[in-house]
């Protein structure tokens, strides 16, 4: 008998056959692996649902069927967006004879009407997964559709269909689709909508488009800071509204901003909105669109923009005389700028599901053909505006070159004569030595935008994380090592980690954890401190480790306000310093919530701020029993976790637990 070659010593023959292999039918492939579709199962996956349905009702606004949208949050996490648009089909489909066309959006993947073309021009839904993926992570999903007045509904549950369309009569007065539903605790745990996210979003999604009415309501027990329990947006003037509420006064580069639309009809069909802003003093914000989709990473309708105003302002350069214009780039026009920019484009591309990215290639001229020309005579109709904010360019391009020439000269005995390689997001300080230095890590791209403003840039620098970062306790090396956050934040420290770290190489003096005030800002904190604690333990050791202490609340008296770092301490402050005296309290839902002067003056002013050192003790028995602790809190083992809880919930009432 010939010998098998390719048999593995000690495995039985037959073990992998027809039998192994799995189909999943339906919406199950989305419960099994919901982060394909939507990313995760975290609070920004959760609230990615909310936003498919909202984007769905949008869709029939932009094509010109709906003029208002009703979102309502209720208690038990119960969603339910309306719209007054068309309303689903509800006939039978022609290849799906037994099942209506809504059953069929709602249970199929790759179903719906954006795929033609011919129902939706533009529309952000495109993979026709947005809301059967809804359905298939809700434990309770409800449709109604009322068209051609009549009112229909279907039920769903974790992607199955309940029962047949029921037709429940007349409703002369109704038309357009109602969806509600409610996540599966199954997927999602026991996380909840939070009103704040969902208020904002349905207010930005009024100013992408300034035809439709969306009117927000929200069960009042669900509300713990400012968001109203109701609220009707509507914006005539779009995204110049938006840019004008967001500049608040400041002073800017040229008095009037830069505004417009352009419609293109015919093959080239889509539409480009934009509105752009020069405040001085700013680091800026960016927000992108797509076809009311954010994409928050950018993508080729930026790289248009970036075109049109980088070749416009070179354009007007000439034409004064300005020599010097040749060498400006589209980072010196667009740092420090705030601006927003909106396309509606036919099928666009993103680079996966979620649509963090724009990658249609189209987007790049349709965006450049659109602004450059408005640009042009923003700059040329009024030379003044035109000189003040090529000026103002120009002051960017050459702190840009100074700056580079700087850290060339002056950083490369530090570097070792090696390329300093800095993380994208990281605003460097422009300090040459870490001495009086301070890296303030935070939580996204809002809280980054307003520490940028309110920092001292010559001794702080800023470093946006997104969201709450990997346990490193709990993973392994590999995941650690190909994790991109944790390896921004390396490269920031520049001291290496774990056996080659070296705290003589840290580029800065303080290393400041700043995360909002919260539940969810105190998770992300412990997550940090673990990475420090088993990456860069000498760090913590030699005391360079800080935690900020930003306010939870602000109280005003008349003209007099004090900030209040939680609950206890607002009670002492209305018990000690305002006692007797009717107290105004605001609170805040994060730090991007905060003005930068407040963020400034509370939390990142050496003057006036207080931090907490971030140590380590010394006695090896209290290293290990720190160790031990990480080990039980962070690790694999949640038995330990729930251990811990049971043990010490007597205490939280009231104590602090000393860990």
């Amino acid at each position: 008998m010939a010998e098998d070659l390719f048999a593995a010593p000690g495995v039985p023959s037959g073990t992998y056959d027809a039998s192994s292999i799995e189909v999943l039918e339906g919406l199950e492939p989305v419960r099994r692996r919901p982060g394909m579709y939507i990313g995760g199962t975290d609070e920004r996956a959760l609230h990615h649902l909310a936003a498919e349905v909202l984007d769905n009702a949008m869709d029939e606004a932009v094509a010109g069927h709906a003029t208002r949208i009703e979102i309502e949050l209720d208690a038990g996490n119960r969603l339910t967006i309306v719209d007054n648009g068309r309303g689903m089909p509800i006939d039978p489909h022609p290849k799906f004879p037994d099942k209506s066309a809504l059953e069929v959006i709602l249970s199929m993947l790759h179903s719906g009407g954006k795929f033609s073309g011919k129902a939706y021009a533009t529309s952000g839904g495109l993979h026709g997964v947005g809301i059967s993926v809804v359905n298939a992570l809700s434990v309770d999903t409800v449709i109604e559709v009322a068209r051609d007045k009549q009112l229909y509904r279907q039920r769903f549950s974790q992607g199955q269909t309940l029962g047949p369309l029921e037709h429940l009569g007349g409703t002369p007065n109704r038309r357009g689709t109602s969806v509600a539903f409610t996540p599966d605790t199954e997927i999602f745990g026991e996380m909840q909508f939070k009103p704040a996210r969902l208020y904002k979003l349905a207010r930005s999604k009024a100013y992408l488009f300034a035809g439709v009415e969306i009117r927000w309501k929200c069960d009042p027990s669900l509300l713990s800071d400012e968001t109203p329990p109701e609220a009707v947006f509507q914006f005539p003037g779009g995204l110049g509204d938006h840019l004008k509420e967001q500049i608040a006064g400041r002073e800017c580069a040229t008095s009037e901003f830069f505004i417009g639309q352009q419609d293109f009809p015919g093959e080239d069909q889509g539409r480009v909105e934009w509105a752009v802003a020069w405040p001085l003093w700013s680091d800026g914000s960016y927000s992108w669109y797509c076809n009311t989709i954010p994409t928050p990473d950018g993508g080729s309708h930026e790289q248009g923009l970036r075109q049109a105003l980088t070749r416009g302002i070179r354009a007007f350069g000439e034409l004064v005389g300005q020599k010097k214009a040749k060498d400006i780039t589209a980072d010196d026009v667009m740092t420090g700028s705030e601006l927003m920019l909106s396309v509606f484009i036919r099928e666009p591309q993103f680079q996966s599901q979620t649509k963090d990215r724009l990658t249609s290639p189209e987007a790049t001229a349709l965006v450049e053909r659109a602004v450059r020309d408005h640009f042009d005579h923003f700059l040329s109709d009024h030379m003044d505006r035109g000189k003040a904010l090529l000026a103002y360019v120009i002051d960017r391009m050459d702190d840009r070159l100074r700056r580079k020439q700087e850290r060339e000269v002056k950083r490369k005995t530090a570097t070792s004569s090696r390329k300093l390689r800095l993380p994208g997001k990281l605003t460097d300080c422009a300090a040459d030595s870490p001495e009086g230095t301070e890296l303030f890590i935070v939580e996204g791209d809002s809280a980054g935008g307003s520490a940028k403003q309110a920092r001292d840039r010559k001794t702080q620098a800023i470093l946006p994380i997104r969201g709450k970062i990997l346990n490193v306790a709990s993973a392994t090396s590999a995941k650690i090592l190909a994790n991109q956050e944790i390896a921004d934040l390396i490269l920031a420290m520049g001291c290496g980690t774990r056996k080659d770290c070296d705290p003589a190489n840290l580029r800065y003096e303080r290393i400041v954890i700043m995360t909002d005030a919260d539940v969810d800002g105190a998770h992300i904190a412990t997550l940090l401190m673990t990475f420090f604690f088993q990456e860069m333990p000498d760090i913590v050791r030699r005391g360079h480790l800080y935690l900020a202490q930003p306010p939870l609340y602000r109280l005003t008296v008349g003209s007099k306000s004090l900030y209040a770092r939680d609950d206890a301490h607002r009670l002492e402050i209305e018990e000690g310093a305002f006692k007797g005296k009717k107290v105004e309290v605001s609170r805040f839902k994060g730090l991007g919530e905060m003005n930068p002067n407040q963020l400034k003056e509370t939390t990142m002013d050496p003057r006036t701020r207080g931090m907490l050192r971030v140590t380590l003790p010394q006695e090896y028995e209290e290293r290990a029993g720190v160790k031990d602790l990480v080990d039980r809190l962070m690790g694999n083992n949640p038995a330990h976790r729930f251990a811990f809880i049971q043990e010490n919930a007597a205490r939280l009432d009231g104590e602090v637990i000393d860990a």
